[in-house]
């Protein structure tokens, strides 16, 4: 059977373009403090006056969203739109994955840097904009990565996270005190404290196990992660590959120093930090902490690899 989708992909045409198109609208209603509820009606109204019949769920809990993404996809819509963070389409991954139904993502998180990376509008100003894609998108294939852990396994769109990073977002979900950004900046220098190298043990392909002591390592889909920092500036997200980050031991002082670089997306430039390409990655280390698309995943070892294309995004016409 011919997959339209697919076929509109390989052509680089709209997908949902067409009087009365059926588009299902899934929303995350805490998504960005509540931006996920604030966009709702303007995406609505956005479709419903380009002359789409738009059919809107409300996932109250991330189980229940999964349940909605999986029966929107099986009434194949022209399009799924998903009101939403980074996190709301990561979770929803394992039914979205492969299904053939294009997606059009409208940003409602706090970081947003999948969307960034495939050129979505984003701010409550252009949630409109966004939605339009549904209707008027370039389907583009998407990568989806998957790391396996001894805990879990989770599908991921931008970064898997271990070493002080990872450590530093573990410790901020386990402190009460204080509120916002500052609990980051706290966790951030209590970890800076107990700064210890890490003995990572990394087998890249069908390599060897190696040993690579290190501060971090990040895994990249794409290149962004805690709301626009680069740490992998040259990954791609349709490139069939994953971009790997490793930064070498390093003192107090001299993390500190990096980390200027590293919000310029330069810190490649330095001999502590390397860069490599794989489509499959081991990572082994004591105590390891990992996360991908910011959230914990599991502990002990990640299994990092790559889906290539298994995700259709509806993104703008002119790359942004």
């Amino acid at each position: 059977m011919a997959d339209p989708a697919a076929d509109a992909a390989a052509a680089g045409a709209p997908v949902g373009a067409g009087a009365s198109a059926r588009i299902a609208v899934l929303v995350n209603p805490v998504s960005g403090r509540g931006r996920g509820r604030d966009a709702a009606d303007a995406v609505v109204a956005r479709l419903r006056e380009l002359g789409a019949e738009v059919l809107v769920s409300v996932g109250s809990s991330v189980e229940q969203s999964r349940q909605l993404a999986a029966a929107a996809v099986a009434a194949r819509p022209a399009a799924l739109v998903i009101i939403g963070g980074d996190g709301t389409l990561s979770t929803l991954l394992d039914a979205l994955v492969g299904c053939g139904v294009p997606i059009a993502l409208v940003p409602a998180g706090t970081g947003n840097d999948f969307a960034r990376a495939i050129g979505v509008p984003i701010g409550p100003s252009h949630a409109a904009e966004a939605a339009a894609l549904a209707l008027q998108g370039r389907p583009r294939p998407i990568d989806v990565g998957r790391v396996e852990t001894a805990d879990a396994a989770a599908h991921f769109l931008t970064v898997v996270a271990m070493g002080f990073d990872a450590r530093v977002s573990d410790r901020t979900n386990r402190l009460r005190w204080p509120r916002g950004r500052a609990r980051y900046y706290l966790a951030l220098l209590i970890e800076l404290a107990r700064l210890r190298p890490v003995p990572f043990r990394v087998a890249v392909d069908d390599g060897p196990a190696r040993a690579r002591p290190g501060t971090l390592i990040a895994i990249g889909n794409t290149g962004s992660y805690g709301g626009g920092m680069p740490i992998c500036p040259d990954s791609l997200p349709d490139d069939g590959q994953l971009d790997v980050t490793h930064v070498g031991p390093l003192s107090r002082i001299r993390l500190l120093r990096l980390f200027p670089l590293l919000l310029a997306g330069r810190h490649l430039e330095r001999p502590e930090a390397t860069a490599l390409r794989a489509t499959s990655v081991r990572v082994e280390a004591p105590g390891l902490v990992v996360y991908a698309d910011g959230e914990r995943i599991g502990t002990g070892s990640a299994t990092v690899t790559v889906r290539p294309g298994a995700l259709t995004m509806l993104v703008p016409q002119v790359a942004r």
